[in-house]
C-alpha cells in the first residue's frame, strides 16, 4: 500500500480519537471502534506505520490493538476459529 493510504488511515484514526476523547475510556473506545469497523488489512497498514502521525489517544489505541493480537493475525486458511483444531 502506498504511503498516502497509511496517511489516510492515520487521519481517520485521529478523527475517531478526537470524536471519542471524552469517553470514560477513550483509548479502549478507539481501539474497539477500529477493531469492529476496520478490515484487518487496514489495521495492519496502520500498525506497520507505527505511531507516526497519530494523536496520543489513537497511538495508544493502536498499541492496545497490537497487544491484543496474540498470536498475530493469521490468514483464514490457518485460523482455528474457522477450521477448528485437532489439538485435544
Amino acid at each position: 500500500m502506498s504511503g498516502q493510504t497509511a496517511e489516510k488511515l492515520a487521519y481517520m484514526a485521529n478523527q475517531i480519537a478526537r470524536n471519542l476523547v471524552h469517553d470514560a475510556a477513550p483509548v479502549a473506545s478507539v481501539a474497539d471502534h477500529i477493531v469492529t469497523f476496520w478490515t484487518p488489512r487496514m489495521i495492519d497498514i496502520l500498525v506497520a506505520q507505527g505511531r507516526s502521525g497519530l494523536d496520543p489517544v489513537a497511538a495508544d489505541a493502536i498499541t492496545q490493538i497490537v497487544a491484543g493480537r496474540i498470536p498475530p493475525s493469521q490468514s483464514r486458511a490457518t485460523d482455528p476459529l474457522v477450521h477448528g483444531s485437532d489439538a485435544g
